[in-house]
């Protein structure tokens, strides 16, 4: 499917980048839907400047893309944390996720889904977290990420039978990312410990999860849909020291 069109969301820095560096190694064209440019060489590559929280914008952007392209591909991975301990989340905080996580998933969606349908190929990806399993400090982030899952799962019932998969890419703790570093700083002593405490003994980087999201994004994996693939180096797992 060289040539085809992916729709990146976030794809500026860290996870959102690698993604595109990759589809763009793949010859793909991608579509950057994001606050700033991506600075890369590629002339496959297209930078649009949106708000992912303004419904109407990413309708108007959407519908543009999918007049002028051929899109065979919507990874949505754009997203932020809004943190705070239950007694003290903010519920415009929550509003704003949604929008982010899934409002914005729904509308790019349903106006690349009739093209996708119409040449029965599709590959629709989702970034989540690990988090959506339960973090402190967490409630609107893990709400919606959580709820990006499930409306994975949804579409990909849905959407099967056209030829169009759905899943869902959950990162565990990725160090080269600006939302980690806002958490974690590159000089914290905490880093140790938390690479100490995953499975594999350190922490992720963006190209672990851009491997992943090529994976599922990739014509041969059309037997894969509805699937929530962790990538996290097992922190996922929970662990318990006997």
């Amino acid at each position: 499917m060289a040539h085809d069109s992916f729709i990146v969301t976030g794809g500026s820095t860290g996870i959102g980048a690698a993604i595109c560096s990759r589809l763009l190694e793949r010859n793909h064209r991608v579509i950057n839907l994001s606050r700033r440019p991506l600075e890369h060489p590629s002339g496959q590559l297209e930078n649009i400047t949106l708000d992912l929280s303004d419904r109407a914008a990413v309708k108007d952007v959407a519908q543009g893309i999918a007049q002028r392209y051929n899109v065979t591909g919507l990874i949505h991975n754009a997203g932020l944390i809004r943190p705070n301990l239950i007694e003290d989340v903010n519920l415009e905080d929550y509003d704003y996720l949604s929008e982010v996580h899934i409002g914005a998933a729904i509308t790019l969606a349903q106006a690349v889904i009739p093209g996708m349908k119409s040449q029965a190929f599709g590959r629709i990806v989702l970034i989540t977290s690990r988090a959506a399993l339960g973090l402190a400090t967490r409630t609107s982030y893990s709400a919606t990420k959580s709820g990006m899952m499930g409306m994975a799962r949804t579409w990909a019932l849905e959407l099967g039978q056209y030829g169009i998969t759905v899943n869902t890419v959950a990162p565990g703790p990725i160090q080269d990312t600006e939302m980690f570093e806002a958490v974690v700083p590159p000089d914290s002593n905490k880093l140790g410990d938390m690479a100490a405490s995953i499975p594999v003994k350190r922490l992720g980087q963006s190209i672990d999860v851009a491997h992943a999201v090529d994976f599922l994004a990739d014509e041969a994996s059309g037997f894969i849909t509805g699937q929530t693939l962790m990538v996290c180096g097992g922190a996922s797992l929970g662990s318990l020291a006997l």
